[in-house]
């Protein structure tokens, strides 16, 4: 099933902490069960992403790599 992100967000070229930073500042302006992609190319994101949205509350629905182009689908909950 595919997942259709509401918003989008190209991180692709910033490294630490500019992913994390660009999609607290965005998930900020979501409403719960909006769905942001974010599309990133800093190894460092995989791991920073995916501890962001734990420790958030927030919704890691989907994590793919494609060659150097990490994309995820997080969920803003509550």
């Amino acid at each position: 099933m595919e997942i259709k992100p509401t918003t989008e967000l190209d991180c692709i070229g910033f490294y630490c902490p500019i992913p994390i930073i660009k999609t607290r500042e965005l998930m900020d302006t979501m409403q719960p069960g909006d769905i942001l992609k974010i599309e990133a190319d800093d190894p460092a994101a995989e791991a920073d992403l995916k501890i962001w949205a734990k420790r958030t509350g927030n919704r890691l629905l989907q994590f793919t790599r494609q060659g150097a182009i990490l994309t995820f689908l997080i969920e803003k909950v509550g």
